[in-house]
């Protein structure tokens, strides 16, 4: 158990305000900055080399809360229900339903046992809000689990082991393990640094990166004076380094500072906003429609005493409450919901949602070769050392494996050995990666590439122990900008020698070389010497193989002022090291290996090609390595070409645009020409999915049209930049986001255009069954005006047919043609022209329909009046209505699968979703309900239809069909695609 609180410590900036510290974490009046290291990890009960125990871990977790910064109070359940009533129609629907009852009440005699209509439409507002109120729970808890699912993580120490754990769960007390890239999750008070520099100008407005180091500061200084202090928020840029977190959540300088801010309002989406105004001006458009049909019912209307004035303004209410799609948003934020989980649990987690519209106009996909396009399972397959290529076996991180030349062993060839030893030694001292064993499986934590280093180290039996005696005591950290990595060593056995090694990419370090091993000599390595090597670095890299140099140098330790005792005990503190240190280097050697392909890599690029996007790979690797895996992958293609980072420093911007049509791979690039790439790619028309995982790809991915971070490998920096991070790091995730980018946006377009459509047919049949009642010979026993559908009536059209179908329709199965589409036009609206002309028909084919079936079984209409010639009653009337009635909602329920797809037939996949196929059931059912049972007749004025009269509704509203499969067999004919 860790040591209760015993020394002056003030950790607990952490605590809420009014909330009391445990008692082992008392605040005391010393900040921790001012206090040594020592005291302010012992004071926090923990332990700088093992971290906090697992239990202690939890029982602080308990203690303290989660390390998040509080958000804007949630919305309570009961004022989100009480929103749903906000919408003024909705608000005059109720008021017309409170004068319909008093009206009621008033009436003698009564017409009826009690105010149907009232209770009718009164349900059916209750209905709709809380459906609505049901959509927008379900899609703000589908937000709250992306968030969780997008949550940082930050690296550990606990149980003396390191561990990876999402940022809110870490407490006071926790050992951090920083490096370049990373975001510092709480305030921490730094325990030791190896050049440690982080970015604070988010908190303290400092415009350069703070170097950090662990010594005390006695003196009371400001925030970007405490250089042993790590804050929450901020960034490490350079460097690594350890720390123990002092305050949490709240507690932290930057949580001071959130406790000062209001909640964030929230952002609404391109879609969103696209949909609000389409909403808007079909809200304009539709209410200038039903005052016009009021103006019209009045002046048609021989009485108007207050029941028909009411009647028909509860008509024309119902109507535009029927005709306005105000469920847009609700419907969309559920549609795009829940296809963000879907690409959630494909590995793709979406932080901002205009990704998703975005990545369906995606037509470049930019992509890093190394654990991206390949496995990163890194493995040394050849040691060259001593001029000889050496053969490694095994495979993966499982540390066995032979060492053979030419197929035979290395056991014979003590020289050879010792050579092979040597390098496989100095790669594994100037490393950062740890190799565990963990449930019977091999892991290497920390970089691949380093991990593979220490695998062949251990194959070729230098262990832990065997390392030991030459402990690191300082180091140069590798960027991408040196491309190298220098560590300085101490040697037990020789007090006062210091060993650096360094390893990079060979056409680094070479030119720094002057001295190789031929065997167990040294000789000098000369122009011819280096060109011989680059030759067979050459010959590595055409195998596919990724190439590290490895050199070494020896150092006496009095030339840098250290004290070879000190050195010796690793007690040496921060040591500056000179810069030309990494000069007269001795060449050990270069490591061969391979990260092999992704077996599913190679499908994914081929289906994106099928989709008409490109996939250029992007890499720091050898142009030999790079184009090799490219090859193999299918990605370079006749006529195209591959780009070095060399060529690309030569190219202006005129030059670097001429060619990057033509370019698949660009290979051994700095992070800077990321952004030139997607700079170049945007200004030739495309739109750019960009990987990144390191800090300097930020820019590039915050350019890039769709930033996509990697989740493994990635940097805090690089996945805050990003839109969609991917949680296996894999290209083929990438592909997959894009068909369900596709399938999302087809399925909101699928529901807008029935939708828009259904409510077309409601409007033009209520509008042109009271324009030309006269015409057609329709004439109302009440009061003498003639309404095609009661409200009630169209307010339940409306709640059956746009609530469970048109919800089912947003989970419809992506089209098998999906990713045999070009990309969808940037910038082209969800709605597009021939939209617009497919609803305008389709609601005018449900006009006629509904128009002519009402007409038909209308005493009075025109086909009957030339029939039979007699007058009308009040039951001709309604069974007349219930006909019109139940041939409207037939029209919708075939309009469902009709809206399915704008070309393909309604019948193709007709059983693919179960839950469009249970809805429209659903909404069948409701229906008989409506017709057949006796307290429904009375509310909703219909009368029972026998057999032959569901026939007719059922054909009629089946010429729909009928109508719009024979326009889908022109288009498939003329090999149009409307979708």
């Amino acid at each position: 158990m860790n040591q209760p609180y015993a020394a002056p410590v003030a950790p607990l900036h952490a605590q809420e305000p009014g909330r009391a510290p445990p008692p082992e974490l008392a605040a005391t009046a010393a900040p921790p900055h001012r206090l040594p290291v020592d005291v302010v990890v012992a004071g926090l009960g923990s332990d700088a080399a093992r971290g906090l125990t697992s239990a202690e871990a939890e029982r602080r977790l308990a203690e303290y809360g989660p390390n998040q910064l509080k958000s804007a109070p949630e919305t309570p359940w009961w004022r989100r229900l009480l929103e749903q009533f906000q919408d003024f129609l909705v608000i005059i629907l109720l008021v017309a339903t409170v004068i319909s009852a008093v009206e009621w009440i008033l009436e003698e005699p009564r017409e009826s046992a009690l105010p149907y209509e009232a209770i009718v439409i009164m349900a059916i507002v209750l209905l709709n809000a809380l459906l609505g109120f049901i959509q927008e729970a379900r899609a703000e808890k589908s937000v709250r689990a992306l968030m969780a699912l997008a949550a940082p993580e930050s690296t550990v120490v606990r149980d003396g082991e390191r561990q990876r754990i999402p940022a809110h769960l870490i407490v006071p007390g926790d050992v951090l393990l920083v490096e370049a890239g990373d975001r510092i999750p709480a305030d921490a008070r730094v325990i030791e640094d190896a050049n440690l520099r982080t970015d604070e100008a988010a908190l303290t407005g400092e415009s350069v990166p703070v170097g950090k180091d662990a010594a005390a500061i006695d003196a009371d200084v400001g925030l970007g004076d405490r250089k042993n202090m790590l804050f929450a928020g901020t960034t490490a840029t350079y460097g690594r380094g350890r720390a123990v977190v002092v305050a949490t959540a709240m507690g932290t300088e930057v949580g001071k500072i959130a406790e000062l801010l209001e909640g964030a309002k929230k952002e609404a989406t391109p879609l969103q906003k696209e949909l609000d105004r389409t909403g808007k001006r079909l809200s304009i458009i539709m209410l200038a429609i039903c005052a016009v049909v009021f103006a019209t019912g009045l002046m048609k209307n021989p009485v108007t005493d207050l029941d028909a004035i009411l009647s028909l303004f509860l008509f024309a209410v119902a109507l535009a409450v029927a005709a306005i799609p105000e469920a847009l948003p609700a419907i969309v934020t559920v549609g795009l919901s829940l296809g963000v989980r879907r690409m959630a649990a494909s590995n793709a987690i979406v932080r901002k949602l205009p990704a998703v519209e975005t990545l369906g106009a995606a037509t470049v996909i930019c992509s890093d070769k190394t654990g991206t396009l390949t496995r990163n399972e890194m493995t040394v397959r050849t040691v060259l050392a001593g001029g000889t290529a050496v053969d490694v076996g095994g495979s993966g991180y499982v540390p066995e494996g032979d060492f053979t030349v030419d197929g035979q062993p290395l056991a014979g060839r003590p020289d050879l050995t010792e050579a092979v030893e040597r390098t496989l030694r100095a790669a594994a001292l100037v490393n950062d990666a740890a190799l565990v064993c963990r449930d019977g499986r091999w892991l290497v934590q920390g970089d691949p590439t380093e991990g593979a280093l220490v695998v062949a180290a251990r194959k070729a039996g230098l262990d832990e122990a065997a390392l030991a005696r030459l402990p690191r005591i300082a180091e140069i950290p590798f960027t991408s900008e040196r491309k190298r990595h220098a560590t300085l060593h101490a040697d037990r056995d020789a007090p006062g020698t210091l060993t650096l090694c360094v390893k990079g990419a060979p056409e680094v370090l070479l030119p720094r070389c002057r001295q190789m091993f031929d065997g167990s000599r040294l000789v000098p390595l000369d122009d011819a010497g280096r060109a011989a090597v680059t030759a067979q670095n050459d010959g590595l890299a055409s195998q596919a193989l990724r190439t590290l140099a490895v050199a070494t140098r020896t150092v006496q330790a009095a030339t840098l002022g250290i004290d070879p005792a000190a050195a010796a005990a690793g007690r040496t503190g921060d040591i500056e090291l000179p810069e030309d240190i990494e000069d007269e280097l001795v060449l050990l050697g270069l490591v061969g290996m391979i990260d092999p392909p992704r077996t599913e890599a190679a499908t994914a690029v081929a289906t994106a090609r099928t989709a008409h996007i490109r996939t250029v790979m992007i890499t720091g690797d050898h142009p030999a390595t790079a184009e090799a895996i490219a090859r193999e992958l299918a990605i370079v293609e006749p006529g195209t070409r591959v780009v070095t980072g060399a060529e690309l420093r030569t190219m202006n911007e005129a030059d670097l645009d001429a060619i990057v049509e033509d370019v698949r791979v660009f290979a051994r690039v700095d992070p800077d020409h990321k952004l030139r790439i997607v700079e170049a790619l945007q200004r030739r028309g495309h739109i750019v999915a960009m990987t990144g995982d390191g800090i300097n790809d930020a820019p590039a991915l915050k350019t890039a049209n769709i930033g996509v971070a990697m989740g493994i490998t990635g940097t805090d920096v690089s996945k805050e930049a990003a839109d969609m991070v991917l949680t296996d790091d894999n290209f083929a995730s990438i592909v997959k986001a894009i068909e369900e980018g596709r399938g999302i946006f087809d399925n909101i377009r699928k529901y807008l255009v029935y939708l828009l459509s259904s409510n077309a047919g409601e409007l033009l049949t209520m509008f042109a069954g009271v324009m030309f009642a006269g015409l057609l010979g329709l004439a109302s026993t009440n009061h003498g005006l003639f309404l095609p559908l009661l409200a009630a009536q169209l307010l339940w059209i409306n709640l059956i047919t746009d609530g469970p179908p048109a919800l089912a329709l947003g989970i419809d199965p992506k089209d098998a043609d999906v990713m045999h589409r070009r990309p969808r036009r940037r910038g082209a609206g969800v709605i597009g022209g021939a939209d617009w002309v497919r609803i305008a028909g389709v609601g005018s084919v449900m006009m006629v329909g509904t128009l002519a079936v009402l007409d038909a079984y209308y005493p009075g209409g025109l086909i009957t009046l030339y029939a039979t010639g007699t007058a009308p009653n009040p039951a001709d009337e309604a069974m007349a209505r219930t006909m019109a009635f139940t041939t409207l909602m037939m029209f919708q329920l075939f309009n469902v699968f009709n809206s399915r797809s704008t070309h393909r037939s309604a019948f193709a996949g007709f059983f693919d979703n179960p839950w469009l196929l249970g809805a429209v059931a659903l909404s069948l059912a409701a229906q008989f309900l409506v017709i057949y049972a006796p307290f429904m007749q009375a509310a909703f004025q219909t009368v029972p239809l026998g057999f032959g009269d569901w026939m007719v509704a059922t054909l009629v509203g089946a010429s729909l069909l009928v109508v719009m499969e024979i326009v889908k067999l022109a288009l498939r004919l003329r090999g149009g695609e409307a979708d």
